[in-house]
C-alpha cells in the first residue's frame, strides 16, 4: 500500500474478530513507531504490547472510552519519558503505529492517555516508573466489519497560503 492510501484508509476501528494478531505484524508495528520522529533525537518512548485477554480486560473496565478492548486481541500502548517533547514525540510514534497498521490490513482505534484520569492506574498495572508519561493505548486486531471513513473537511477549507 502506498503512504497516501494508508493514509485516507485510516479509521478508527473499534468492533473486532476473534482473532489474534500474529507477534511478527505486533513488532512490525512497534518498530514502525520507534522510527518516527522525534525532538532532539531523545526518543522518549516505550512500547507495552498487551495480548492476555485478562489484561485487555481489565484496561477495557479502567477507561470508560476504551470498553471496545474487550473484543481487541491486542493493545500497544505508548508510554514516554517525561522530557519537552514527550507528547509530541509520543504522538508521532501513535501515528506512525496507526499507520502502519492500515498498511498491514489491522484495524486499530487510538484511546487518548495523557492528561486521563486512568494515567496513574495504567502505569501501576504494568509497573511504568514515575519517570514516565502514559501517551496513548492503540487497541489492535482485525476488524469485524469494514472501518466507517468519517467525512473530512475539504483540503480548501482548511488550507491557507502565507497567512490564516
Amino acid at each position: 500500500m502506498e503512504t497516501f492510501e494508508s493514509i485516507s484508509k485510516r479509521a478508527s476501528v473499534r468492533e473486532y474478530l476473534n482473532q489474534p494478531v500474529p507477534k511478527n505484524l505486533l513488532e512490525k508495528l512497534v518498530d514502525a513507531g520507534h522510527r518516527a520522529p522525534t525532538a532532539r533525537a531523545i526518543e522518549p518512548w516505550e512500547f507495552v504490547v498487551v495480548t492476555e485477554r485478562q489484561t485487555l480486560d481489565k484496561l477495557a473496565g479502567m477507561i470508560s472510552t476504551g470498553l471496545f478492548l474487550k473484543q481487541a486481541t491486542a493493545c500497544i500502548i505508548v508510554f514516554c519519558q517525561d522530557v519537552k517533547y514527550y507528547l509530541e514525540d509520543g504522538a508521532a510514534a501513535t501515528e506512525n503505529i496507526l499507520l502502519a497498521a492500515t498498511d498491514l490490513g489491522l484495524g486499530t482505534c487510538w484511546i487518548a492517555g495523557d492528561k486521563k484520569e486512568y494515567c496513574e492506574e495504567v502505569k501501576s498495572l504494568f509497573g511504568v516508573p514515575a519517570t514516565h508519561k502514559l501517551i496513548s493505548l492503540i487497541s489492535v486486531g482485525w476488524a469485524s466489519k469494514v472501518p466507517k471513513q468519517h467525512k473530512k473537511r475539504k483540503l480548501e477549507e482548511v488550507l491557507h497560503w502565507e497567512k490564516f
